[in-house]
């Protein structure tokens, strides 16, 4: 019987041990996983000092800032663009804001995915079209509907069909930027999608975001 509860004893220790080391390897790789590139390439538009976002007249002085931090996969994030989309936009040709976008990758593969190649239009300056349609056409997260072929294929949806795009979705060539993005937020404690800042502030959650009166109100008042 001792000699039992000894084996029982060196099994539970053993098993523990294994335990807690699969725990730090665990931390480990999400720490490492969330290390920022200091070498990614960065897509057209994007600012290290804005966070990696993708800049819309950041040239502009006086107006007000917006950044808004959202992920392809996130149906409120479709919701809150379906709304306030075709404002944002206007306000972006005319010139009346700056626009900062930060594209997340909270709910998994797919996100990187679309992500990435929404850089990829970037390169093309096909960005705002290509995000629109993107929300447009959302699928079930990580359904694996968009796949790279796919989102190769898309790009001919916003005009673009260069060889250029084609291969910066296959190579995932923003993978690295898509995970700066990511750290960035997590820094700033971003922990849901979407989430918008004005003038470093951010918005009311509860009022601001899904009444177009009163999302307009607070971009114009800044």
């Amino acid at each position: 019987m001792a000699t039992q509860s000894g084996g029982d004893k060196v099994t539970k220790y053993i098993v523990i041990g294994m335990v807690s080391l699969v725990l730090v390897v665990g931390v480990l790789f999400s720490v490492l996983s969330h290390k920022t590139s200091q070498n990614a390439s960065l897509p057209n538009g994007a600012s290290k000092a804005q966070g990696y976002g993708i800049v819309f007249n950041g040239e502009l002085k006086g107006v007000p800032v917006v950044d808004i931090w959202e992920d392809f996969q996130c149906p409120v994030c479709q919701a809150f663009e379906k709304l306030n989309g075709d404002y944002i936009e206007k306000l972006i040709t005319t010139k009346k804001a700056t626009f900062i976008y930060h594209p997340l990758s909270f709910i998994g593969p797919d996100s990187v995915l679309l992500a990435n190649a929404a850089a990829c239009a970037a390169d093309e300056n096909q960005f705002l079209p290509y995000h629109r349609f993107l929300y447009q056409n959302q699928q079930p997260e990580n359904s694996g509907k968009w796949s790279s072929t796919v989102l190769d294929s898309s790009g001919v949806a916003v005009g673009i069909a260069s060889a250029k795009f084609s291969a910066c979705v296959n190579s995932n060539k923003y993978t690295s930027w898509v995970g700066n993005v990511e750290n960035d937020g997590a820094q700033k404690t971003i922990n849901s999608t979407p989430t918008v800042f004005v003038n470093g502030k951010e918005i009311n959650r509860k009022t601001q975001y899904f009444d177009a009166a009163a999302f307009a109100s607070v971009i114009e008042k800044g």
